[in-house]
């Protein structure tokens, strides 16, 4: 997952997830907080390698005041922009406003990603007083009326402009923002839309701190080892480990993921702690207590509804699909309702599967939900004679990024890695790496976190501490973050194959954001559509299991010894297994999103649990043991980070990226000049181009659902 900014203007575009309304003036500068720029690392752009975060200075309480100095400047900058007496020209309104912002965009970024993946509770408190403060300082950039006039009478003559390609894009985009952000709204209705703003984004703000905190306290945890019977040493110990650090000593705690089904789930013999584990997960935010979310996004879905219509859509998805790839709700609707028949036939098929396996051992009760992933894992073991712990050994996590994940990337790109253990980091655990060009060149910088902590949220994703911009002079700082279970002390970090997945996922992501190669900020890298950014880091995984790089990291990690090709040959044939499974559960999660945002501002509030149940039956997908892969009330991707009306495109890019790779495979595979092709068409071409057409120069031809059906094993054909 790449954290979507869905905003322009510099440093206002590190605000999206956050960039809502507090009241009709932006708001000043709090007097308390403020602090000598000489003793805030925030102030001045950091003297470090690519101006990368000043980890071995930064202290929680240097944030605030430089968000609220860095909007000050902000504010300033624009207002001069709005009030220029000279006639409105690209390079004094659009240009100047790219430039701006830079001070809050330097410590917005690192903002965000130590508020996700390393926070604490000065940092959520930063976060809660902040989040609508951004909200007002966005709505006093996009609700400007000069300024909008000025950006308008640039847009109605770009034409005769002589306007480069890409400055093109860009006027267009910014018209597009500043419409969608209520620019053409009468004052009455732009006061209510501040107000709506404000909610909103107190809301989600509220909704993320609820999610971490009921996540944390969800873990299970348990007082006899013997319970935990199926799981490995090491994940027994773990799971010590885990409880010591909760203050639970000679205790057991399995923390949760962020996913409804627990990895767990698979290895635990004992079926009533597999379904205490389940409920666990499935109620983490329902315990009708200070972190049950149901209220919060019940008002988000009808605020967001209401937003959408004071800006003329009928519904929230139609507001955000408007500059998508897929374009409409009904788009998408289409799209996903091709899938739903093959995947829950296939669903249902599997579970009678797995039914047969669990009467077979005597056991005869109905499969449930918790029972699924350690049963199919039985049917897996008897289909294919794999077994995870057989394989596990083969992937230990630092030797898949050094082999696997980056030595992929210099197979088809040329670019090359050095570790730096002189930049400093925000946690221990994380590594750092320069990364340079095919000619030798620097390319930017990469950091890499991998392991789950109580302080940090569910799930992976990619981000930038710095932007790419050739008018800023910036190179790109990126990091990639992952929720890997640490091993007790000394052990080896032994992951499995939806791990590594993950690993090659995040970094397509890093390379989309690495090659960016575009003049403006707001054009550069992953600030692409939500059904296109997940196109790269899809079409990455796909390298993970391909021969020639598969052969160079999967090695036994006490031997050596290369995998040997029967147990290559079986995790490639288990491939499709428990196929229908994984797309329903996508499927339902994606169905629950759209449901949730075309509701119509008409509709009353709405009962989660009674919606959430409704929804599912109404698009087919109410299948008693395949539960979504999100249930709405810790739905993150939909509540906070960006992807409301938008989790569909992981199923879209998919479409994308199985196309994508069987255009490799028609043309040679892993090679340098296939590699290059797709950098050049575009990985490294940000939102300069319509993405249809971004995508016919890579192709020659439209993307086709067929490769993405053969690969999921619900039509037969050759891959």
């Amino acid at each position: 997952m790449s954290r979507i900014r869905a905003i322009s203007l510099g440093a206002v575009a590190a605000l999206a997830l956050s960039a809502c309304a507090m009241n009709d003036k932006p708001v000043p500068p709090s007097a308390p907080v403020v602090q000598p720029a000489e003793t805030n690392p925030f102030f001045e752009p950091s003297p470090l390698p690519f101006q990368a975060p000043q980890f071995d200075r930064i202290k929680d309480a240097d944030y605030q005041p430089a968000m609220e100095e860095g909007m000050k400047r902000q504010l300033a900058e624009v207002e001069d922009i709005a009030n220029n007496p000279a006639p409105p020209t690209f390079d004094n309104t659009v240009t100047a406003m790219e430039k701006s912002g830079q001070m809050l965009d330097r410590v917005q970024r690192v903002f965000n990603a130590v508020t996700a993946a390393n926070t604490d509770d000065t940092l959520q408190k930063v976060q809660e007083t902040e989040a609508p403060k951004f909200a007002a300082h966005h709505d006093a950039i996009f609700l400007n009326d000069k300024l909008f006039k000025r950006v308008e009478a640039i847009y109605d003559q770009r034409d005769k402009l002589g306007l480069d390609p890409e400055a093109l894009k860009l006027i267009e985009v910014y018209h597009h923002d500043f419409v969608q952000a209520g620019a053409m709204l009468s004052d009455a209705d732009k006061a209510k839309l501040r107000d709506i703003n404000k909610q909103l984004s107190t809301l989600e703000t509220a909704f993320e701190a609820k999610l971490l905190a009921g996540t944390k306290a969800g873990a299970l945890v348990v007082d006899d080892k013997s319970k935990l019977a199926g799981l490995s040493e090491g994940a027994i110990s773990a799971a010590a480990q885990a409880a010591e650090s909760r203050g639970l000593k000679g205790k057991w705690a399995i923390p949760l993921q962020n996913t409804t089904q627990q990895p767990s789930l698979q290895s635990l013999n004992d079926r009533a702690v597999r379904k205490e584990l389940f409920e666990h997960s499935w109620t983490r935010t329902e315990m009708g207590d200070a972190n049950d979310t149901r209220d919060t996004i019940a008002t988000l879905a009808k605020l967001r509804a209401e937003k959408a219509q004071l800006l003329g859509f009928p519904n929230y998805a139609a507001y955000v699909l408007d500059d998508q790839m897929a374009k409409t709700p009904a788009a998408v609707e289409k799209f996903l309702s091709k899938l739903v028949p093959a995947a829950t036939a296939k669903a249902r098929g599997e579970a009678k599967d797995i039914q047969a396996v669990i009467n077979k051992d005597g056991k005869h009760f109905k499969l449930e939900p918790w029972d699924w992933d350690h049963y199919a894992e039985q049917v897996r073991k008897a289909k294919y004679n794999l077994d995870e712990d057989q394989i596990k050994p083969y992937f230990e996590v630092n030797n898949v990024l050094e082999n696997g994940v980056l030595y992929a990337a210099t197979q088809l790109y040329g670019i090359t890695f050095k570790e730096r253990k002189d930049i400093p980091v925000y946690q221990p655990d994380v590594r750092v790496f320069e990364v340079d060009d095919k000619d030798g060149s620097p390319l930017g910088l990469m950091y890499f976190d991998y392991f789950k902590r109580d302080n940090k949220s569910g799930g992976a994703w990619m981000d930038n501490f710095v932007g790419q911009s050739k008018l800023l002079g910036t190179k790109p700082v990126i990091y990639n973050v992952a929720n890997f279970t640490k091993p007790a002390p000394g052990k080896p970090t032994l992951i499995s194959v939806d791990d590594v997945t993950t690993m090659f996922h995040e970094f397509g992501h890093a390379l989309h954001g690495l090659f960016a190669a575009q003049e403006y900020p707001t054009l550069s890298g992953t600030n692409v559509a939500r059904d296109f950014v997940e196109f790269p880091s899809q079409f990455n995984e796909h390298w993970a299991l391909n021969s020639t790089v598969l052969k160079h990291y999967a090695v036994h990690y006490e031997t050596g010894k290369p995998m040997p090709q029967a147990l290559v040959d079986k995790i490639k044939k288990a491939e499709k297994f428990n196929q229908g499974y994984d797309l329903t559960e996508l499927l339902a999660a994606a169905q629950l999103d759209m449901q949730w945002h075309t509701l119509p501002a008409s509709a009353p509030k709405q009962n989660v649990d009674k919606f959430e149940v409704q929804a599912l039956k109404n698009t087919h997908l109410s299948l008693a043991d395949v539960p979504p892969r999100y249930r709405s009330s810790y739905f993150l991707h939909i509540w906070a980070n960006g992807y409301a009306a938008g989790y569909y495109a992981y199923l879209w890019t998919e479409m994308l990226d199985d196309d994508a790779y069987q255009w490799f495979r028609q043309h040679g595979g892993l090679t340098r000049a296939n590699g290059q092709h797709f950098r050049d068409t575009v990985l490294s071409r940000g939102h300069t181009l319509d993405y249809g057409e971004m995508y016919r120069a890579f192709a020659g031809r439209d993307p086709q659902i067929g490769p993405m059906l053969v690969h999921r094993g619900l039509v037969k054909g050759k891959e």
